[in-house]
């Protein structure tokens, strides 16, 4: 399985210079995060891709659209795979929202609000990950899926730290291997 993680999102921009939390929910990409996107999407050409999982953040669905745009997949949306929640930019819109702005995606199988209230703790974003893994472990096209997730869900999946745009190889046991970085 392949895990990308965003490209560069608003919140990013304020935060990696400041370190302080900017208060924009659920933020869009910024210019140069759409073109960390087509820059990961133009390797993704290489692979044999049957379908796009993303979270339901917008930043999330952004790049998964750029990548369904270059790779003419589907989109499937699975909040399991959303970002940790410690900042404002992860309330996310709700799925009445969500289905209103992406008229043709299916949001029907998710909660009204399928992000939580509270700051996630550890153990919470680690339940996720092998509720992911669990329910994954099986699939016979493993190979052949990509998942647009988070750094924080991508980093306790696999212990890797990735940057915006950055594709990550994923093992059934949750290993990870970077197998490309956006030159921009």
């Amino acid at each position: 399985m392949l895990f990308v993680r965003h490209g560069q999102s608003e919140f990013n921009v304020v935060y990696g210079a400041t370190g302080r939390d900017p208060g924009i929910e659920d933020p869009a990409l910024t210019e140069l995060g759409q073109a960390q996107i087509r820059h990961s999407a133009q390797a993704l050409r290489g692979h044999d891709v049957d379908h796009i999982v993303s979270s339901p953040y917008r930043r999330a669905l952004e790049t998964a659209h750029i990548i369904a745009e270059v790779i003419d997949r589907e989109i499937r949306i699975e909040p399991l795979i959303r970002e940790h929640r410690h900042f404002i930019c992860d309330i996310g819109r709700t799925r009445t929202k969500l289905q209103a702005d992406w008229p043709h995606l299916a949001f029907d199988h998710i909660d009204e609000q399928w992000w939580t209230d509270h700051h996630e703790e550890e153990h919470e974003v680690h339940a996720r990950v092998s509720a992911f893994l669990d329910a994954n472990h099986r699939r016979t096209d493993w190979d052949r899926v990509v998942c647009v997730s988070h750094w924080g869900f991508i980093n306790r999946l696999t212990g890797l730290p990735v940057g915006n745009g950055t594709v990550v190889k994923v093992q059934r046991d949750g290993a990870g291997e970077v197998v490309h970085t956006p030159d921009p």
